[in-house]
């Protein structure tokens, strides 16, 4: 289980291992950090770039995500980031990020419970943290520290703890992580 940070600390625009999902080693010399929203088309099309991204930069990127739901534009954002988290407690995030994302117009709550149960998770836990706002003091958390770090829109990217307001195509974000011409 991730650290608590409480809701006052100044999270880094960097990657950190007691309380950031990541995947890819923490000390990898490449670190992406995104501040993402699951129902923000943006985000949409930015997450087979990351995936192909990850799958090109292996051992050699360390990638974390942070919910960055705009829930005035995207009615489902906030639900489905708890989701999210609610199948982190489950040991599943990345399993439940990648099909939220996957599924972008159907994040309903029979959508989440459809998700949880195909997941092998406990379907009635997930939705009942979900409407008990169990998880809202994380999401809070992760959205002050974007809103600190210069976020205001999604996706946003950060590589080493520098802003990246680039292109997010394949190419252009793998020059950018590895300072060469793709």
């Amino acid at each position: 289980m991730k650290h608590k940070v409480s809701a006052e600390a100044q999270l880094s625009p960097l990657p950190m291992a007691d309380r950031d999902h990541i995947q890819g080693p923490i000390d990898a010399p490449i670190m992406l950090l995104e501040y993402g929203d699951y129902e923000c088309p943006y985000c949409g099309e930015a997450y087979p770039v990351v995936k192909g991204v990850q799958k090109r930069l292996g051992k050699r990127l360390c990638f974390a995500f942070r919910n960055f739901p705009l829930a005035n534009a995207h009615p489902h954002a906030q639900h489905a980031a708890e989701a999210a988290e609610a199948a982190a407690g489950q040991e599943r995030f990345w399993e439940m990020h990648d099909l939220l994302y996957e599924n972008q117009s159907a994040l309903e709550e029979s959508d989440l419970a459809r998700y949880a149960s195909a997941l092998g998770l406990d379907a009635e836990r997930l939705l009942k943290e979900v409407a008990t706002g169990a998880h809202v003091g994380r999401l809070r958390e992760d959205f002050r520290s974007g809103a600190r770090n210069g976020v205001n829109g999604t996706p946003s990217f950060f590589i080493n703890g520098v802003r990246y307001d680039g292109m997010t195509e394949v190419d252009e974000l793998l020059a950018a992580l590895t300072g060469e011409d793709i």
